[in-house]
């Protein structure tokens, strides 16, 4: 059920809960979850950790991603996906909302949320969609010592260090950043918009650390699955925003209908049933567990005085 309660609720720290994911081998698979029904939906279908898309919450809040949502904002996300689904939850954490002491306040506030890891990104702010062209650099060391600040401030958190660097530095100066950020105590590293098989495997050979691949949609990588990434060398794949451009086209394409038709007669075949939310959303073990609670008795009024 969703809200986990009892003994459903996950005991162990999240980022613990992450890494021993990792421990078991394989390539881990972690689809978007932009709001907490999809992630609850996630769950159903069997995966076993979550990512929180920047370009998808900024998206859900009807803004672009140019890092201008804030730490609460991504909290609020943090809380819904992480209480909906009791999974282990990669949070997007751009560029770590300032410098290193503004990476320490991210780093607790995203562990008091619920969160189990997190990636920073080498890029200046504002900042891009890791597959736009013209994004600008941070410093390697400048860099290095927000990855180090995080892991100073985390309590169980999984740190990832992501270099935007392939794309204007080559992949010699990719993974070049990728090992400095290592050394300063980055947990993986998260290479982004590499563009080919060969360049995939190239900085695998090169980086002996656990790998993040990113499998986004109308990018710059071509499409590969998870299998492929595995072959690679990669331990975590993302595909990042694919819950939410799936929910957007179905949703203009209901707006269109309700427009041209004068009703939503024509879109209940691609609706997902009354019947079928609920039991997403575990509505009938919500009733049963306050059925289970002790109706409280409100006194009449006060008892008379003994004075």
């Amino acid at each position: 059920m969703t809200y986990l309660v009892g003994a459903e609720l996950p005991q162990e720290p999240a980022g613990l809960r992450f890494r021993s994911l990792l421990a078991e081998g394989g390539i881990l698979q972690i689809p978007g979850a932009h709001n907490g029904l999809a992630a609850a939906q996630a769950r159903r279908a069997g995966f076993r950790a979550v990512y929180l898309s920047g370009a998808a919450m900024s998206a859900s809040m009807g803004l672009p991603d140019l890092g201008i949502i804030t730490v609460d904002d991504v909290c609020f996300f943090i809380r819904q996906v992480s209480r909906a689904s009791g999974l282990p939850v990669l949070v997007d954490g751009d560029t770590g909302y300032g410098e290193a002491l503004n990476v320490m306040h991210m780093v607790r506030s995203f562990e008091d949320a619920g969160a189990a890891a997190v990636h920073l990104e080498d890029q200046l702010l504002p900042k891009k969609c890791g597959h736009l062209n013209d994004k600008k650099l941070a410093e390697p060391h400048d860099m290095a010592a927000k990855v180090a600040a995080a892991v100073k401030a985390r309590r169980h958190l999984f740190i990832i260090a992501r270099t935007d660097a392939a794309a204007s530095e080559g992949l010699d100066g990719a993974v070049a950043r990728a090992k400095l950020y290592l050394e300063a105590g980055a947990d993986a590293i998260f290479p982004e918009a590499l563009t080919s098989k060969e360049m995939f495997q190239e900085f695998a050979a090169r980086v002996r650390a656990p790998l993040l691949a990113n499998m986004t949609e109308f990018g710059r990588t071509p499409f590969f699955t998870a299998a492929e990434f595995e072959q690679m060398g990669y331990r975590m794949v993302i595909w990042p925003v694919s819950s939410l451009r799936v929910a957007a086209k179905a949703q203009e394409e209901l707006y269109a209908a309700i427009r041209r038709d004068g009703g939503t007669h024509r879109m209940i075949e691609r609706m997902q049933t009354r019947a079928e939310l609920y039991e997403t959303i575990g509505y009938h073990q919500y009733e049963a567990l306050d059925a289970s609670i002790v109706t409280t008795i409100v006194p009449n009024g006060m008892p008379p005085s003994t004075g």
